[in-house]
Order: C-alpha cells, then sequence, then structure tokens
C-alpha cells in the first residue's frame, strides 16, 4: 500500500473544486493507494503521472522504493496543464 501526500498547491486546487467533482478526484486520489497505475494513467515523465477525472486531470509522481505518491496539480483540462510538470515536485 502506497502513502498520498497532497502538496500546498495540489490542496488549494482541490479545495476550490465543487462538491460533485471534488468526491471524484478525491476518490480517485484514494484509489492509487492500492494501484499508482490503474488504467487509463499516462506516463509524462519520469516518475510523473497523469490520470483522468472527467475534465480534471491529476498530475503526480510514484515513487515506488519509498512507496509513496505526491499529488502536485489538480488542473481543468487546457492547453496549459501540463507546463512545467517537471518543476511540481
Amino acid at each position: 500500500m502506497y502513502r498520498i501526500e497532497i502538496t500546498p498547491r495540489a490542496r488549494r486546487e482541490l479545495d476550490k473544486l465543487p462538491l460533485k467533482d471534488f468526491r471524484r478526484v478525491d476518490a480517485l486520489i484514494w484509489a492509487l493507494t492500492e494501484d499508482p497505475r490503474p488504467q487509463g494513467v499516462k506516463k509524462l515523465k519520469g516518475a510523473i503521472h497523469r490520470i483522468r477525472a472527467g475534465d480534471w486531470r491529476i498530475i503526480y509522481a510514484v515513487l515506488d522504493k519509498d512507496r509513496l505518491i505526491i499529488v502536485g496539480k489538480i488542473a481543468r483540462r487546457s492547453e496549459h496543464t501540463y507546463d512545467k510538470v517537471e518543476g511540481l515536485f
């Protein structure tokens, strides 16, 4: 089982979500503890992955050695969603 850490930036983004979207995103984040690379996940660069939650994207890093998942960004899909993902972690 993996531990979840949410960066302050991701926490702020999560807190701003409408309740319906919050529930969907929150459930997906906690499901990552059991399977950090579920069906539909896309590897972006190195240990950084993204998963879709409707119109929202959860960008996170998987550190297998430490059994840790760090959620770095939660954003609505746009042309800038994946800008500077390396700098999130």
